[in-house]
């Protein structure tokens, strides 16, 4: 069963979420922040994971925290949910457009996180979200996964899509990689027998 579920409470922020990394990308989303509830119901239906997130955090400050911690959660969870990473595929990518818009998503399940961020918004915000906040979600993500991921968007106008195209390509990089592969179900896919 890889499933996993983790609190977080700090003095900004207290999330819980919950992963089922072989479910259907049913999605349940509660931050306080709109535009990110769209985004991860995105990545929760096209990675195939069941994911719900219950946030309550400092928005009146701003929406830092709760995006960042929100991040740090879902990474914990997903990096939870794979244990030993036994059988995974463990690599995988996608090229995703989105109208006008092309972006892709390159992972490594690894144990060795790393962001590398190649994306520009042209626009402060989508919605009322800072678009820089989605570079600290992603790193926040990437980190607590324990996955390298590397995001580039090659071209694209809509700052909406471009964020969208981001969060679609990571679900479908990631519903790719974590995937069970049937040749090798018995296996730790590395030479060093562990990840």
């Amino acid at each position: 069963m890889r499933k996993a579920e983790i609190m977080r409470k700090t003095n900004e922020t207290d999330i819980s979420v919950a992963v089922n990394l072989d479910g259907t990308g049913s999605h349940a989303m509660a931050t306080g922040i709109g535009f990110l509830d769209h985004m991860l119901d995105q990545l929760a239906r096209h990675s195939l994971i069941d994911i719900s997130v219950k946030a309550k955090g400092d928005l009146h400050i701003d929406f830092h925290h709760t995006a960042e911690d929100v991040g740090i959660a879902l990474g914990e969870a997903v990096r939870k949910a794979l244990g030993d990473k036994k059988g995974i595929r463990r690599y995988a990518s996608s090229d995703l457009p989105m109208d006008g818009t092309l972006t892709r998503v390159a992972i490594d399940v690894s144990g060795r996180p790393f962001l590398v961020w190649k994306v520009a918004f042209s626009r402060d915000k989508v919605g009322e979200m800072d678009t820089e906040l989605f570079r600290e979600w992603f790193q926040a993500f990437a980190i607590n996964a324990g996955i390298t991921l590397h995001v580039e968007n090659f071209y694209g106008d809509n700052n909406h899509h471009i964020a969208e195209s981001a969060f679609k390509a990571l679900a479908r990089a990631l519903r790719d990689a974590i995937e069970i592969d049937p040749r090798a179900a018995d296996r730790i896919p590395s030479t060093k027998g562990t990840l």
